[in-house]
């Protein structure tokens, strides 16, 4: 299998091409993250202003995947590229459609911490849900990382701290239920947290699609949908 160089063209142009979208892949990834984390601040700081600046940025994130989208597709057009070339491409398209649906799940969490900030706030003042929020936020920080490094190894990592960011989850969703049963005036908001706790998964969801991509990207092996164990097993073996 091709693995990848970004060296290795003949055409110095085409490199800096490959590397002008890989430098728009992480700053992109960089603003996403930041919505993750405003996101949740807004929702256990009671933030208004800055929830509703998470909404009105999620405009900025889908300017960036269209702009990302298009390039890639001149680069397919003009160039034809090959190998590990193309996978970069198919990589970084893949990629930059997962970081934009994690904005879509950080401007929901937004609008979810406005509704919220209505209602009467719990004693346990979402510590739950705050804990929840900084460990995907983690998770897309590492992703990008890895993208950013070329590190399949962090692909093992994330798809671990995902299986961690699931029964956390789970853990919430019995919570809620327990909450709900116990006072049915808790309905409305708890059912507003437990949207929350699910955009939050679904984050952790997309950051493990990305690890994904990188071992794609890096040693052209396809492992979505793979269970962790192949994962351990394939990831760093030489074919």
């Amino acid at each position: 299998m091709d693995k990848l160089n970004l060296d290795q063209h003949i055409s110095r142009q085409f490199n800096r091409e490959l590397e002008d979208i890989r430098n728009q892949v992480l700053a992109m990834g960089g603003l996403v993250e930041k919505q993750v984390g405003d996101a949740v601040k807004a929702l256990v700081e009671n933030d208004v202003p800055l929830a509703q600046s998470v909404i009105e940025n999620d405009h900025r994130v889908n300017a960036m995947e269209q702009a990302i989208d298009e390039e890639c597709n001149l680069i397919l057009a003009r160039r034809q590229p090959a190998a590990s070339d193309l996978r970069l491409v198919l990589s970084i398209v893949k990629t930059i459609t997962d970081l934009e649906r994690i904005g879509d799940e950080a401007e929901r969490i937004s609008r979810l911490a406005l509704r919220l900030s209505e209602a009467d706030r719990p004693s346990r003042s979402y510590r739950e849900v705050e804990h929840l929020g900084k460990h995907v936020q983690s998770m897309v920080h590492d992703a990008l990382d890895g993208f950013a490094r070329l590190a399949p190894e962090v692909a093992l990592q994330v798809a671990r701290e995902d299986e961690q960011v699931d029964a956390e989850y789970d853990a919430i969703m019995r919570q809620n239920i327990t909450y709900m049963m116990e006072d049915p005036r808790n309905v409305r908001r708890t059912l507003d947290m437990s949207f929350v706790a699910r955009s939050l998964e679904r984050i952790g969801d997309h950051a493990k699609n990305i690890g994904e991509y990188i071992v794609y990207l890096v040693e052209g092996k396809d492992l979505r949908h793979a269970p962790l164990e192949e994962m351990e097993r394939e990831i760093g073996k030489e074919d």
